[in-house]
C-alpha cells in the first residue's frame, strides 16, 4: 500500500515538528502570562449579623481585594467601585459559621479588560453564641 505524499511529508522528521510545535506553545503561554499581574487593595468588608445570636469572635471590618489583569488596566480600577460583604443572617444554631465574602462590582468593566476580581480571604469565619 503506498502512502500519499501528503501523509509522507507529515510524518517524516515529526520528531522536530513536535518539538518545535511544543517550544511555540511555550513561548505563547509563557507571553500571556507574565503580563499578568496583581493589584491588592484593602476594603471595608460589610458584615450582617443575626439578630438572635452574638458573635463571640472578632468581627473583620476589612479584606484584601485582589484586581488580577494586565498592569496598564489593573491600576486605572478605583477601588471604590467594589462593595465586599459577608451575610450571616441566616445563621440557625450556635458554634462557628463561615460564609464567603461576596464582592459587588460592575461586571462588564472588569470582563471586558480582561479582569478578575477576588477576595482575600475568600470566605469569613464567627463564632456565635445565643442571645443572652
Amino acid at each position: 500500500m503506498k502512502q500519499s505524499k501528503t501523509l509522507s511529508s507529515i510524518l517524516s522528521n515529526w520528531i522536530p515538528k513536535v518539538f518545535s510545535f511544543l517550544i511555540a506553545l511555550f513561548i505563547v503561554i509563557s507571553i500571556r502570562f507574565l503580563n499578568v499581574n496583581d493589584r491588592v487593595v484593602t476594603l471595608p468588608l460589610a458584615v450582617t449579623l443575626p439578630d438572635s445570636y452574638t458573635a463571640v469572635s472578632l468581627v473583620p471590618d476589612t479584606v484584601d481585594v485582589v484586581i488580577t489583569g494586565a498592569d496598564s488596566v489593573i491600576y486605572l480600577v478605583e477601588p471604590e467601585t467594589i462593595k465586599a460583604s459577608a451575610d450571616f443572617s441566616g445563621v440557625s444554631n450556635a458554634g462557628i459559621t463561615r460564609v464567603p465574602v461576596t464582592l459587588e462590582y460592575d461586571g462588564d468593566i472588569f470582563t471586558a479588560d480582561g479582569l478578575t476580581v477576588s477576595a482575600r480571604p475568600s470566605s469569613v469565619r464567627i463564632l456565635f453564641e445565643e442571645a443572652q
